[in-house]
C-alpha cells in the first residue's frame, strides 16, 4: 500500500467551498455514517456473507472518496474487491486497517470543524 496522506486537502477545500455554512454538517454525516457502515462491515463479516461485505465497502469506499479520505478509499476497494471474489480471509485485517485509518481521518477532519 503506498503511503497516501489520509486526507485530500485540496478535495476538502473544494468541500468548504461549495458547502459553505454546511460543511461541519456534511463532516458530522460523513462520521456518523461511515461508523455506521464500519459496524456492518464487521457484522457481514462475522456472518460470513461475503455479498453484503462487498456491497458495504463499496458504499463506505464511494462517501470516503468523496470527502476527500484517499487511502480510506483505497482500503474499502481492497475490501470490496475481496466480497466480490466471496475471499474473507483477509478481510479482517482489512476491517482492522480501515478502523485505524477512520480513526485518523477523523481527528483530521474534527480538526477542521468550527467549534
Amino acid at each position: 500500500m503506498t503511503d497516501k496522506q489520509h486526507l485530500d486537502e485540496e478535495a476538502l477545500a473544494e468541500l468548504q467551498d461549495v458547502m459553505e455554512d454546511e460543511f461541519d454538517v456534511l463532516i458530522q454525516t460523513y462520521i456518523i455514517d461511515s461508523r455506521d457502515r464500519i459496524a456492518s462491515l464487521k457484522s457481514a463479516l462475522s456472518a460470513g456473507d461475503a455479498d453484503a461485505f462487498a456491497k458495504t465497502a463499496h458504499s463506505l469506499k464511494g462517501s470516503c472518496i468523496n470527502i476527500g479520505a484517499p487511502r480510506l478509499g483505497e482500503l474499502c476497494m481492497e475490501a470490496e474487491q475481496a466480497g466480490k471474489v466471496s475471499d474473507l480471509t483477509e478481510a479482517s485485517r482489512l476491517v482492522g486497517e480501515i478502523e485505524e485509518e477512520f480513526a485518523a481521518v477523523i481527528s483530521l477532519l474534527e480538526g477542521l470543524l468550527v467549534r
